[in-house]
């Protein structure tokens, strides 16, 4: 909805025409494109600040959907991040000090963000959290939050799970400390109607997560299901599944190129999508409206993005949009 009312506003500011909005909007699409701003509001500077670790494919799509919006929206656009939750809160304050006109902030571990995200909303900074931390955004002073609530996420999956026949599943959290991790795996086990195991794994070592699943798969043939929180954690577990002669169902959050790939050859069983380059895209978008008209979005709720469930039917169709990096 905020992309909406930002393409409408932006024609409006680079002019109307004898026919209407459609045109004006075309235009606007136009100059977005060509990597032009589509309007002519003063070029504020936005920061973002998230708890991606190096490499992490799902952070390049939310960025890649932020600098898209800031193109449009002539922001100027800083991305920085760190999975240790002090660093991260130093990337915000490094942003405080910078005097940025917007912040947008993932709230993976929220105690160590509490006091900086609070800094800046004193500061009079317009803050948006967005992926993790629904549940601290507007006790922390955020506007709003953009992403899927990680408890529904997780019961979505153990709907699935029971849908599959499924009966003893494995859960894989691959970020110790991370709340919205411990919410979706709490939130399958609570719908699933079978046994759900949680595995910690050091996410760093992408080695030590495919031994520590096998090493599962071996020791308890009963598990026919694992469940990635991460889509680079499912081409571990597959190759995991694939050594221990297991027979469980693949599964994974996320979706990128090579999920949407492994569910079309049934290598995966479903992906649960949160879309996270519309979590990039909204937040820059929603920060504009903001700034240029006082617009908040979700009544105090959080503006959910997910959970969709993906299986091979989908798959397919979406397939155009993760090998260009939005989905």
């Amino acid at each position: 909805m905020g992309a909406v009312l930002a393409a409408v506003l932006g024609a409006s500011l680079v002019g109307c025409s004898s026919t209407g909005g459609k045109r004006a909007e075309e235009r606007a699409a136009r100059a977005a494109a060509e990597g032009r701003a589509a309007v002519d509001t003063p070029r504020w500077t936005f920061a973002m600040v998230t708890h991606s670790g190096d490499g992490d494919t799902f952070w390049d799509i939310v960025q890649r959907g932020a600098e898209q919006a800031a193109v449009k929206d002539n922001i100027k656009f800083l991305y920085s991040h760190n999975d240790e939750a002090q660093q991260q809160a130093q990337l915000v304050q490094a942003a405080i000090d910078q005097k940025v006109d917007g912040l947008i902030v993932t709230l993976a571990k929220p105690d160590a963000m509490k006091d900086v995200v609070t800094k800046a909303t004193k500061a009079g900074i317009p803050v948006i959290t967005v992926n993790s931390g629904s549940a601290e955004s507007k006790r922390f002073g955020a506007l709003t939050h953009i992403g899927q609530d990680e408890s529904i996420a997780g019961e979505a999956v153990g709907e699935e799970l029971n849908a599959r026949g499924r009966k003893k599943a494995l859960c894989i959290l691959h970020e110790q400390g991370n709340v919205g991790h411990e919410q979706r795996c709490a939130g399958a086990k609570k719908t699933f109607d079978g046994q759900m195991q949680n595995l910690y794994v050091e996410g760093t070592n992408m080695p030590d997560v495919q031994a520590s699943i096998e090493a599962k798969l071996q020791a308890d043939k009963n598990i026919d299901a694992v469940v990635t929180l991460g889509a680079p954690f499912a081409d571990a577990a597959v190759k995991a599944k694939k050594t221990a002669g297991s027979k469980a169902e693949i599964d994974t959050f996320d979706l990128n190129a090579k999920v949407a790939t492994a569910l079309q050859d049934k290598t995966l069983g479903f992906a649960v999508d949160q879309q996270p380059y519309l979590q990039g895209y909204e937040a820059v978008d929603l920060l504009w409206l903001h700034r240029y008209n006082g617009n908040v979005l979700g009544g105090g709720r959080p503006v959910l993005t997910g959970p969709q469930i993906i299986t091979a039917e989908d798959a397919a169709e979406l397939a155009q949009y993760t090998k260009r990096g939005t989905r």
